[in-house]
């Protein structure tokens, strides 16, 4: 058994923790300094371009050097920690990754801290440890006779004894609790910031909401206009033949008529195509479980579907579940036409507050959006895409879907994450925000 008094036991201890907090501290402080001459040779070769390529590679290197000090910081304040949300810059060129890299404020914002670092990490990292020896030598003989006191007056009394401190020692936790304040509040965005970043991301979604419904009301008009509504012309002319005929040639006249038939049927046909288009009656009448099998059972390819959590009963808000529908229809359409797949799977899982959507193939890959006729590579981190040239393994036809899919989701506040490279395979994954 010990002797050493409890109070001094405990306060060493405390003093110990924090005194390993600054510790590290003076170690990240070291490399932040050497972090800060890297950061700067490589922004002074950036502008005489041959260190162009190093920019964004020293940048990914920065965030993660930032981002463990956020995370140990968090845990010291017991703070939970939350990641930061960086532009990509694993995907597009080498101009637009440095583009990126140059207009992230977070990237300046972590560059600044390095310098900071290098300084407060090292002065509160010393301060420690001078404290040490200070601390033992006032501390070791106050606490000791305090303890005595307290355990007296506790027996005494009957009442526990209170915790101490110490006078020196307990400075070590307030120096490391400001070492932890002083970095989270210099490499956490601002609430300004995020709310300038949320506005922009809705800014976003709802201009891509919108070009999505114009788009849509386009589609709606050329099915109308090339497939009903000449079919109904048809049929109109038919009827007038038949009319002509009626009296001179019956026969002729019969044969008219039953054309004009098969012209309404077909009329009705392009109509119900459309109206499906607009919102599919199979989702109103089984509900998404219920279109989802209709879907897989109507697909070019083998279709395995995995329902968790929406065969319940429970419906979910329309919007959430013909958006869901629309890009499962979509994925699978592109699935039976560009990837060569021969299965494919259709995963939909509901946790509380979302759902979650998942579309994989197996086929060759190389699946792009497509923006305004100029094919796009997809990251596999679910940034943004980057242009490139077309290849002769992309799956033709197929861009413009996907970028119909994220910004169906974006509209609804959603997430989605493609990932296709080539050779295969192909995952779409989408997350929306719904009721529990």
């Amino acid at each position: 058994m010990s002797t050493t008094p409890a109070p001094l036991t405990a306060a060493i201890r405390r003093s110990w923790d924090a005194s390993r907090y600054l510790g590290i501290g003076i170690g990240v402080a070291l490399l932040s300094y050497v972090a800060t001459f890297l950061v700067v040779a490589v922004l002074l070769f950036a502008v005489v371009i041959i260190g162009l390529p190093a920019l964004p590679e020293a940048a990914k290197v920065l965030r993660r050097f930032a981002e463990s000090e956020r995370r140990r910081a968090s845990a010291r304040l017991g703070i939970p920690f939350a990641p930061t949300p960086y532009p990509p810059l694993d995907s597009g060129e080498l101009s637009e990754r440095v583009r990126r890299v140059l207009t992230d404020p977070t990237v300046w914002r972590d560059a600044l801290w390095l310098p900071l670092q290098a300084l407060m990490g090292n002065v509160l990292g010393y301060l420690a440890m001078v404290l040490w020896p200070v601390g033992l030598l006032v501390d070791g003989a106050g606490l000791s006779v305090v303890g005595l006191l307290d355990r007296r007056a506790a027996d005494e009394y009957g009442t526990p004894p209170p915790e101490r401190r110490g006078w020196v020692l307990r400075w070590h936790g307030v120096l490391a609790d400001l070492s932890a304040q002083w970095t989270r509040s210099l490499l956490t965005t601002s609430p300004s910031a995020v709310l300038a970043e949320r506005i922009t991301q809705l800014t976003e979604s709802r201009a891509g909401a919108v070009e999505a419904h114009g788009a849509e009301l386009r589609r709606i008009e050329r099915d109308l206009h090339d497939g009903a509504q000449a079919r109904i012309v048809a049929l109109s002319l038919r009827i007038g033949l038949a009319r002509q005929l009626l009296d001179s040639d019956p026969a002729a006249a019969r044969i008219r008529l039953d054309e004009a038939q098969d012209g309404a049927e077909a009329a009705l046909a392009e109509l119900r195509h459309v109206v499906r288009g607009i919102h599919p009656p199979v989702l109103t009448d089984r509900g998404l479980a219920g279109a989802v099998r209709a879907l897989a059972a109507d697909a070019g390819v083998p279709v395995t579907a995995e329902l968790d959590g929406v065969e319940d009963g429970r419906r979910l808000p329309a919007a959430i579940e013909a958006a869901a529908y629309f890009v499962i229809a979509e994925a699978l359409t592109n699935i039976s036409k560009h990837s060569g797949a021969t299965a494919a799977t259709v995963s939909i899982g509901r946790t509380p507050g979302s759902l979650r959507v998942t579309i994989s193939d197996n086929g060759r890959g190389g699946a792009g959006e497509q923006y305004g006729g100029t094919p796009e590579k997809l990251s596999t981190d679910g940034g943004s895409p980057s242009p490139r040239p077309a290849r002769a393994t992309d799956r033709g036809g197929s861009g413009s879907g996907l970028v119909g899919i994220r910004r169906r989701i974006a509209a609804l506040d959603g997430t989605t994450r493609i990932s296709s490279p080539l050779g295969g395979p192909t995952d779409i994954e989408v997350e929306l925000p719904c009721g529990s």
